[in-house]
């Protein structure tokens, strides 16, 4: 049997490309070229005090979040809020609803992963379409029409 040769990718700590997404930062650091797009991961940064997405689900990919700094605040609609602190892993199945924010005065940070990967260009877009303007529900809506994402139902 011949071993395969196909290589790792090694991100160190400070590289992969940032987007930003009104004050949160994500760093990517794979966005599914190297996992014949299996699998995404982005770090995000959420400063003190951010709301994050609206109340939404996925359609077509599960999430996964580590919490490396601080606190992060999980939103299931209908159910007590999620404290996950730092090393708390979360996951997020599709059909799911969720959404999070940083409650604190401190900054938070999550490692991030989605499977299959396309999700990561939600970011890419999302992050094309606030260029140095403010995050809007509106634009949040329409880059995640384009990726599977739908909107929990506001009562």
């Amino acid at each position: 049997m011949e071993v395969p040769d196909r290589p790792l990718n090694f991100v160190p700590a400070k590289a992969g490309d940032i987007i930003a997404i009104g004050s949160m930062k994500l760093r990517v650091m794979e966005d599914g070229s190297n996992t014949d797009n299996r699998l995404s991961c982005v770090e995000l940064t959420l400063p003190p005090n951010t709301r994050g997405p609206p109340p939404h689900w996925h359609e077509m990919h599960d999430e996964t979040f580590l919490t490396t700094k601080g606190l992060v605040r999980f939103h299931i609609p209908g159910k007590p809020d999620v404290d996950a602190k730092v090393g708390d892993y979360v996951v997020v199945p599709t059909k799911s609803p969720h959404t999070f924010s940083n409650p604190t005065e401190e900054e938070a940070v999550l490692v991030c992963t989605c499977t299959p990967a396309f999700y990561i260009n939600y970011f890419k877009l999302l992050g094309e379409l606030i260029e140095g303007g403010q995050m809007t529900p509106e634009l949040n809506q329409k880059a995640m029409a384009y990726y599977a994402t739908i909107p929990v139902p506001q009562p």
